[in-house]
């Protein structure tokens, strides 16, 4: 199964009576949920997947959630009638200005622009939420859509660009960057969140590197890096004992007490990095 047959299998009305599930939107449950596979009359519409157990329903679908019916798929071959360009636009902090984003999006003829303050490590955006639930609606009606943004960094990292990137690509949604490296406009059904989620991946790798070495430099200047330590011999002597019987990380903690700091009275959390410590500096001695 490829990563876009789930949009073939939602080009066709269930035939499951129990579903009804009509064209652009997921199979769903008797309950009225999201269901987690799409039913076999279904997916069996199509030859190349005849002869497949199960199709699941991809996370852009959200299965398990309440079912809702989303915008029917504009037909093959219909060609656009009009074109609209959506906006977005994020600072990850209360403090940073939109200022420069708005502008360049206003300057570039863009009229609806969504934005919002929010950090990138948040699991929901709301305002882009928004502008593509907008840009799905105004393409099933039949116009060519493009969601515009200052950066390609304004949209998030990682998963979340591959989350973004399912859905514009199944709702034949166009995607322009006004700067930086992937300045221009771009085919969602091409490579470009490929090469997105790429140079994601490489950011977090270099600031992790930068953090590591910056631990490391700080070590050998005698500094202590992160808070006080809350594990002592004692607990190492007991947690040693402890494994040795058999009993599990989790068994272990339970069984041992911070005997000081802030934590007095608390059981430990750091039991797995405290043994591991322990057998390198072993293997090594």
């Amino acid at each position: 199964m490829s990563d876009d047959d789930f949009s073939r299998v939602e080009a066709f009305d269930c035939p499951m009576s129990s579903c009804g599930a009509p064209a652009g939107s997921p199979c769903r449950t008797g309950k009225g949920k999201v269901a987690v596979q799409y039913h076999t009359a279904r997916f069996r519409l199509l030859p190349h997947l005849a002869k497949t157990l199960n199709v699941p329903t991809p996370p852009v679908r959200k299965p398990g959630s309440v079912w809702i019916e989303l915008p029917r798929p504009v037909d093959a071959g219909t060609e656009p009638t009009g074109h609209v360009r959506i906006g977005y636009a994020r600072a990850s902090t209360v403090r940073q200005s939109l200022d420069t984003q708005l502008d360049s999006l206003k300057t570039a003829g863009v009229t609806r622009i969504f934005s919002e303050k929010i950090s990138t490590r948040a699991t929901r955006r709301p305002e882009l939420e928004r502008a593509a639930a907008l840009a799905r609606e105004l393409r099933a009606s039949g116009v060519a859509v493009t969601l515009v943004v200052h950066e390609h960094k304004r949209l998030g990292r990682g998963i979340e660009l591959a989350a973004l990137a399912e859905q514009l690509k199944a709702g034949d949604i166009g995607l322009e960057f006004l700067t930086g490296e992937l300045q221009g406009t771009h085919d969602p059904s091409g490579i470009v969140f490929t090469v997105l989620a790429a140079l994601s991946g490489m950011e977090r790798e270099y600031i992790r590197d930068r953090t590591l070495e910056g631990h490391e430099s700080a070590r050998t200047r005698g500094k202590t890096i992160g808070g006080a330590t809350v594990t002592d011999d004692a607990m190492l002597s007991m947690a040693l004992h402890l494994r040795e019987q058999g009993m599990s990380l989790r068994d272990i903690a339970v069984r041992l007490v911070i005997t000081k700091g802030k934590k007095k009275g608390q059981h430990p959390a750091t039991i797995l990095r405290m043994l591991r410590e322990h057998d390198e500096q072993t293997a090594t001695s």
